[in-house]
């Protein structure tokens, strides 16, 4: 318990604190967008990384050689914990906005440096509105910015089982042109989850796929890809469960 509420009056701290190098970055932003998505980027994995330390989290990260850093990507990633987004977050090689739902975005000062991470709100219920958003996502990964999306549409409660992959989520990579990587995430429930409300100092293990570019598929992949990536994500979580005893 002593963990939650260290973690819990550290990001508190960070959102209050951290509100004049808001506005700093703002002004930044407006003559120079690349420092600002550096600056921003830089400024944030400090914040998460002593959120890992202070969760007691140890991190067993593979393949990050497949992550591509010369063009944005598409990260595709099962879902079970809220720490999926730090422990995955500080690891990202370049500016990266995550697709959230739309309710994060009424937290206060947390939806601000969210936005100066190009994280996009979805909201689920309404499919025009869920379609501009991914619109935006193709957009953004045009221009250089990579999109982390748990395809599943929301935290699976399900130990050891994989909700369906959304195929709209998928339409990011292909419009884009940008290659999908798989990210799967094994473990990190037990950190906090799983004996809600404590945190708990675990073993998480996060392993990059090889980038999968759509283009180079056969046809019959192309009509079932989110079913396809699913099933590299399944294997690696089993093979990964197993290898180091989670």
């Amino acid at each position: 318990m002593i963990r939650f509420i260290l973690i819990v009056f550290f990001v508190v701290m960070f959102l209050i604190l951290s509100t004049p190098i808001m506005l700093i970055e703002w002004i930044i932003g407006k003559f120079n967008p690349t420092v600002k998505d550096k600056s921003s980027l830089a400024i944030v994995n400090w914040a998460f990384r002593w959120v890992i330390r202070l969760a007691g989290t140890k991190v067993i990260a593979i393949g990050e050689e497949n992550i591509p850093t010369d063009t944005a990507v598409l990260y595709v990633g099962n879902h079970r914990s809220f720490f999926d987004i730090v422990l995955t977050y500080v690891r990202v090689p370049r500016p990266t906005g995550y697709v959230s739902k739309k309710e994060m975005d009424k937290w206060p000062l947390l939806n601000v440096w969210m936005r100066y991470l190009h994280c996009l709100f979805l909201d689920r219920e309404n499919i025009k509105e869920g379609l501009k958003t991914i619109l935006t996502a193709v957009e953004k990964v045009k221009n250089g910015i990579s999109i982390c999306i748990f395809p599943e549409g929301t935290r699976n409660k399900t130990a050891d089982t994989f909700l369906p992959f959304h195929e709209g989520s998928f339409k990011i990579a292909e419009k884009g042109n940008v290659p999908i990587i798989p990210m799967t995430i094994v473990n990190s429930a037990a950190v906090f989850e799983d004996q809600f409300p404590k945190i708990k100092p675990t073993t998480v293990v996060i392993e990059y796929g090889k980038p999968i570019y759509i283009k180079e598929l056969d046809k019959e992949t192309k009509k079932s890809i989110s079913t396809y990536v699913q099933n590299i994500i399944s294997e690696t979580y089993f093979t990964n469960k197993e290898k180091y005893h989670l």
